[in-house]
């Protein structure tokens, strides 16, 4: 019996709140106006901001993979199983760099072949 109440309480709570935010909602609505959190006009110019940020991080994390894969060379000490994790390491980093690096000219071809006018 104690849980049909305090169920019965919750849902006339809930119901009575849901009305009272339903009158304030205009008042609120003048008072918090909301802004699109995203700068950019067009939808392109998204893109462009998306490529140069993960650009940006790829400039900055790939000199340090680069260094990574070359301490376990040094720390290999003979052992072929850390010198080839030091091999993948910088080859795996370059390939990915090198993605990072077309991608933001296959954005401007792209847009060369479709006739962007921006």
């Amino acid at each position: 019996m104690k849980k049909l109440i305090y169920v019965t309480s919750a849902i006339i709570l809930a119901g009575i709140l849901s009305l009272s935010f339903g009158a304030l909602q205009p008042a609120l609505a003048q008072q918090f106006q909301l802004e699109s959190p995203i700068e950019h006009e067009t939808f392109g110019d998204l893109i462009d901001a998306i490529i140069k940020f993960v650009f940006n991080i790829a400039l900055v994390l790939a000199p340090l993979f680069i260094i990574i894969g070359g301490f376990y060379f040094v720390a290999a000490a003979g052992d072929p199983s850390k010198i080839e994790t030091g091999k993948k390491i910088i080859f795996y980093t370059l390939i990915g760099f090198l993605i990072i690096l077309l991608s933001r000219g296959l954005v401007v071809i792209i847009k060369d072949l479709i006739k962007v006018v921006e």
